[in-house]
């Protein structure tokens, strides 16, 4: 799974004949599974059409503020364009866009959607030889990197005019390629490891039987799915769930029981930078497991419970350099509960969830917590989905141990 998968992506074209290798450049993006919008420049469309354009990325492509033959046409909102994206790619960026990037000229909607973005911009150079060695095209290369965006370096090759040498457009491949690395090594979670355990632990009666829960693992793969865009390897071990996820940095560890969890997490924490203990552990296991389905003979049936190994006090007590987080579940008491479990088992952070609220809890969408560090500060957040709420939970992890 690429780190561009699920992101918006705005790509600004500018006019030069290397506007002919952007088909190939959205279709590489659209295989990603990246959302796709473009902006052009009214001279870029003598080098590609705009309905090529709109067809390969699934979006209307914009060109102007607005339709001159349209009388009741709305006008294309820069803004809300800019805002749009989470990244911005020009490319090709010609030599006379570079120097209105560099010195704040808007003169088209390209240029003007590109005063007006948040997210980060790269930019791909493609013009002839001279242009590009020129000390007016190296000064604005030099302001705009200054600005905070990123310049992907063009290559050496045959050029439109004929000359062989620096100028050419960097391929579509290569593009991409540049545009992942650099977020991966932006990321604030790369290079850390993460241990996360997620969903119930069937507890064997018989073959048959069970004692469990409600969990469904939603929670604990949002999580693993948020850590894992932000460059954490992720140790996900899970107990019997329906979830499912894809990303080249998640390693799912399938366990049943509370025994199989215990051994599985133990065997990863030694390892791991951050440790999030999502799983809803039974509290209880059979003292036997019947080998045999267990018929029913009697009215009544006793079956003798023991208390399973407590997982988190465990990675508690041998916790040396892991930021340890847990979960708590509750019904009543809950802040009062909630630090305690904290405090009883050396975590440095507790997830509380309250059974009271309503959308929160087993097998649901949608979530409220509350982050309660070590220091029993507290940070209530209102209900959102989950796949929100692990960005909450990630977010705060990482303000403390920047801290």
């Amino acid at each position: 799974m690429s780190v561009l998968s699920g992101k918006k992506i705005l790509i600004a074209i500018t006019a030069g004949i290397a506007a002919y290798k952007t088909a190939s450049l959205v279709r590489l993006f659209i295989k990603l599974d990246a959302e796709v919008k473009i902006v052009m420049t009214p001279a870029s469309k003598d080098f590609i059409t705009s309905l090529t354009l709109s067809t390969l990325s699934r979006n209307p492509v914009h060109s102007a503020f607005y339709d001159t033959k349209d009388e009741n046409e709305m006008w294309n909102n820069h803004v809300d364009l800019g805002l749009w994206a989470d990244y911005m790619l020009v490319a090709p960026a010609s030599a006379n866009t570079l120097s209105k990037m560099a010195n704040g000229t808007c003169d088209n909607l390209l240029l003007a959607t590109y005063l007006s973005a948040k997210c980060p911009v790269y930019f791909a150079p493609a013009m002839d030889l001279d242009m590009y060695i020129h000390p007016s095209t190296k000064e604005n290369l030099e302001k705009l990197h200054s600005f905070g965006n990123v310049v992907i370096p063009a290559t050496s090759g045959e050029l439109a005019s004929g000359l062989v040498g620096e100028g050419r457009m960097a391929e579509p491949e290569d593009i991409v390629s540049f545009i992942e690395n650099d977020i991966l090594l932006k990321l604030p979670l790369k290079g850390k490891k993460i241990l996360l355990t997620a969903g119930p632990t069937f507890e064997a009666i018989d073959p048959v039987r069970f004692i469990g829960n409600h969990s469904s693992g939603k929670m604990g793969f949002a999580i693993a799915k948020v850590a894992a865009n932000l460059g954490a390897e992720v140790y996900l071990i899970s107990g019997p769930s329906h979830q499912q996820i894809s990303h080249s940095l998640v390693h799912r560890i399938n366990v049943v029981s509370a025994e199989e969890m215990y051994i599985a997490a133990h065997q990863y924490y030694k390892d791991v930078d951050i440790a999030i203990l999502s799983a809803a552990v039974a509290d209880f296991s059979p003292k036997k497991s019947a080998t045999q389905k267990i018929k029913k003979k009697v009215s009544a049936l006793e079956i003798e419970l023991l208390p399973t190994k407590d997982i988190l006090a465990s990675l508690g007590k041998m916790k040396q350099h892991q930021f340890l987080v847990g979960f708590a579940l509750e019904t009543n008491n809950e802040l009062e509960n909630a630090k305690r479990k904290l405090k009883r088992k050396n975590l440095d952070a507790i997830v509380l969830n309250s059974l009271q609220d309503k959308g929160a809890g087993f097998a649901t969408d949608t979530n409220k917590i509350t982050f309660i560090d070590k220091d029993l500060n507290e940070k209530s957040f209102d209900l959102k989905s989950k796949v929100e709420v692990a960005k909450d939970i990630i977010n705060e992890i990482l303000n403390k141990i920047n801290a």
